[in-house]
């Protein structure tokens, strides 16, 4: 058994700690809602999972001291955009023999940093991994079989997390790509939110299967560019995520792009999805980054122009489908 913290009671935290309970791990949670504790800790259940009970190996709290004491892993799982903040609050409070794992998916929009890097900066001698893969949450919390990977250049970081997760319900992978998995899990969010306009526009499988594999490449692109192996976006943190992301309806990033696709604001998508939507957060940040390494990546200049520029949905596809044709 292993003591392990949870930062953030979202949906994929209270999925991760339901999980992690039932693997024979004791758990703390944190939250920052009072509310929420009380809802995980009284009537163990989560606002985001109403069909997962939460088990009584689960403890929640508003503390960051008492929900870090004695962990020997924390994961961190609160939306990219609070991850520099709130590391702020707890790192006082991280030992030297504690490891973080960054379960989160995206980028810090005001920087354009992974959040490995924010991690290095804010926590520099600490030892940390990234863990992804194609994994929703409404799934793990109920018991469906899934697989994900765990990335650090820390051997023993990886053996503590096979440790605490392998089972026959998730399989762990593990990689010493760190920069691969974090992109792939952050930029496959953005090709969803494409396939959602495209769901939103009553487009079909061709244009989806179109969409998936040319979005690949860019990801593919990008990532290398960045000091990604080729190989991690064809495996489960590349092309697995973004299979998962692009295809269920489990994805509020495809649910958001299908309601841009039918006509709504950017408003009214964030307020009916009612979470954060990792890819409207991180279209700029990936535009941005295309830019910097000087890569092709059509698709994402078109929903970037969708999103900041006024640009129409359908003429966005006919753009892309009329630019000049080449080998693939």
């Amino acid at each position: 058994m292993k003591k392990i913290a949870i930062i953030g009671s979202g949906s994929w935290g209270t999925a991760l700690g339901i999980y992690l309970a039932k693997n024979g791990n004791k758990v703390k949670m944190w939250s920052f809602n009072e509310e929420e504790k009380n809802l995980i800790n009284n009537e163990r259940k989560c606002l985001f999972l109403p069909q997962a009970k939460i088990p009584d190996g689960v403890e929640c709290s508003v503390d960051f001291k008492e929900v870090l004491e004695d962990a020997e892993l924390v994961l961190h799982v609160t939306p990219s955009k609070f991850v520099r903040n709130t590391i702020k609050q707890y790192k006082e409070f991280i030992k030297d023999n504690q490891m973080i794992i960054m379960c989160s998916k995206g980028f810090e929009a005001e920087t354009d940093l992974t959040l490995d890097e924010v991690i290095k900066e804010e926590m520099p001698n600490v030892k940390y991994g990234i863990l992804s893969g194609p994994s929703h949450a409404e799934e793990v919390s109920l018991d469906i079989q899934t697989a994900l990977v765990i990335a650090s250049e820390y051997d023993e970081v990886k053996e503590k997390v096979v440790e605490a997760f392998a089972s026959p319900i998730i399989r762990i992978y593990t990689s010493s790509d760190v920069k691969g998995v974090e992109l792939g899990g952050a930029l496959k969010n953005i090709i969803a939110f494409c396939a959602g306009i495209s769901v939103g526009l009553n487009l079909g499988d061709n244009t989806f299967a179109a969409l998936a594999t040319r979005g690949l490449v860019e990801i593919c692109r990008l990532g290398t560019a960045m000091g990604g192996k080729e190989k991690t976006f064809y495996g489960l943190t590349g092309l697995g995520d973004l299979i998962v992301t692009c295809g269920s309806e489990h994805s509020r990033n495809r649910r958001a792009g299908k309601m841009i696709g039918q006509g709504h604001t950017i408003e009214e998508t964030k307020k009916e999805v009612g979470m954060v939507i990792e890819s409207i957060d991180n279209i700029d940040v990936a535009y941005k980054l295309a830019k910097k390494y000087n890569i092709e990546m059509p698709i994402v200049n078109a929903v970037y122009d969708v999103l900041y520029n006024n640009l129409d949905p359908k003429k966005a596809v006919e753009n892309l489908m009329t630019r000049s044709l080449k080998e693939e």
